[in-house]
């Protein structure tokens, strides 16, 4: 009996167990890190490396958000307090996504405000042909601004109830997410410079790169979130699983507004 009251729970947090995937996460960031740096200067086993690294990272968000549904929806460990943490975690982590780009937009605004001798002295760059703000950026930045639209009414759906219109709203933001891949990668293929060529091609790949691996995070997070409102596991008082994929897909917006306003508008027309 005395064992048995040591086992009461008398606060409201969520004790976790003890889980593998910090650790086998770590070693899945390690894997890609260390993989992109030997792959980008051509040394053998690098791209293996690499790809081992991003397979690891996407089993582990699938375990691990596995486990995290399952605390939530069957087991009922989070209570009012839990979520108010998840919240909190949530944005600080949307805070520091925000410090990765502020440091991309101050290695851009460094080198076009003040651009050195050695790349002509003006921006862009001498013998760079910037791209165009005008054609696919535009679409793209029409398409993803659509789809933060349509993640918005799916949001009011599931808060008002009505499930096939919020399901619908999170199908075409998916849709959106994956037309906008597509026509970055096209712009990639056909861009007129490269990742080597200058501080322009490695600011300009780095930070839209950046960005789209954070789209490609935010679709599969979105997919996940219509595979739960499918099953049922959102109500119109419990969804915060959505609420977040919301917050990281609305952050998605506007760091792709600042890139369109900064790199593809304002860079294509100053000559310092």
């Amino acid at each position: 009996m005395r064992e048995q009251a040591k086992t009461v729970q008398r606060h409201p947090f969520h004790l976790v167990d003890p889980s593998p995937w910090p650790f086998v996460a770590a070693l899945g960031g390690l894997s890609s890190t260390f993989g992109g740096v030997l792959y980008m200067h051509n040394y053998d086993g690098g791209g293996q490396l690499l790809c081992l690294g991003l397979i690891t990272i996407l089993y582990v968000m699938f375990t691990w958000w596995r486990d995290v549904i399952r605390e939530a929806s069957f087991e009922g460990q989070h209570t009012a307090a839990v979520q108010q943490g998840l919240r909190m975690g949530m944005i600080l982590f949307i805070v520091s996504e925000v410090m990765f780009f502020f440091a991309f937009f101050w290695a851009f605004f460094t080198s076009s405000l003040s651009p050195v001798f050695n790349i002509g002295g003006v921006w862009p760059p001498a013998g760079i042909e910037a791209i165009s703000p005008w054609g696919l950026p535009l679409l793209n930045t029409i398409i993803l601004l659509s789809s933060g639209a349509s993640v918005t009414w799916s949001h009011h759906a599931i808060v008002g109830g009505f499930k096939r219109e919020a399901l619908l709203g999170l199908v075409i933001t998916i849709l959106f997410a994956v037309i906008f891949t597509a026509l970055q990668g096209f712009e990639y293929v056909n861009a007129p410079f490269a990742m080597s060529d200058s501080v322009y091609g490695s600011v300009f790949f780095m930070a839209t790169g950046f960005h789209g691996f954070h789209v490609i995070i935010g679709t599969i997070f979105l997919c996940v979130c219509t595979f739960r409102l499918y099953l049922d596991h959102f109500s119109r008082q419990r969804h915060f699983g959505f609420e977040a994929a919301a917050w990281y897909w609305h952050f998605v917006d506007v760091v792709w507004l600042f890139l369109f306003l900064t790199i593809y508008w304002w860079g294509f027309n100053v000559i310092v």
